[in-house]
């Protein structure tokens, strides 16, 4: 069953204001596809994305939104946590010489879900329209999760939209 499927999912992952849950035992989980239909993969421990096909496993990408959002900005998307499974890992955005950057971290989703002050590099205000979603960092405003060329890593770029795709289809499932 797909967040389409269930109102519940669907009113949390469309929300354009701040969504509250009381509690959650385990993430969503699913996959992450640009628009290229190019999958993230994981390849040593940087997700890369790779054409959709027969040989290609993509990463079960998991989700959990911040139950505790505090100063988090509640016009911009929804804030949510993204991770991946086996290894399991998130995505947290850090400066790096000056410019953010987008890295995977040993991490457990559930960990950060129930930390009683929100994680801001780890955390990312989805955003959606129509079928596609987007991934804001909240650590720095207006930096994006974007993907480019096959077998290149996902990273962040400020040209939303622009030079690289920054809009992606996330199947879930519960």
């Amino acid at each position: 069953m797909s967040c389409r499927d269930n109102p519940a999912m669907a009113e949390i992952m469309e929300a354009s204001g701040p969504v509250y849950i009381s509690k959650m035992d385990e993430p969503w989980t699913g996959e992450c596809f640009d628009l290229n239909q190019q999958a993230w993969i994981l390849k040593g421990h940087t997700l890369v994305t790779a054409p959709l096909n027969n040989s290609v496993t993509p990463v079960t990408v998991t989700v959990m939104p911040c139950k505790n959002p505090g100063s988090v900005e509640e016009d911009r998307g929804v804030p949510i946590y993204l991770g991946i499974e086996n290894p399991e890992m998130c995505l947290y955005c850090e400066d790096v010489g000056g410019q953010p950057k987008l890295q995977l971290k040993d991490q457990k989703i559930l960990d950060l879900y129930n930390r009683p002050e929100p994680m801001e590099p780890f955390l990312f205000y989805h955003g959606r329209t129509g079928s596609t979603s987007t991934f804001e960092s909240v650590a720095f405003p207006d930096w994006f999760i974007a993907s480019s060329e096959q077998g290149q890593p996902i990273f962040l770029t400020s040209n939303l939209g622009k030079m690289y795709s920054t809009a992606f289809r996330i199947d879930l499932r519960i």
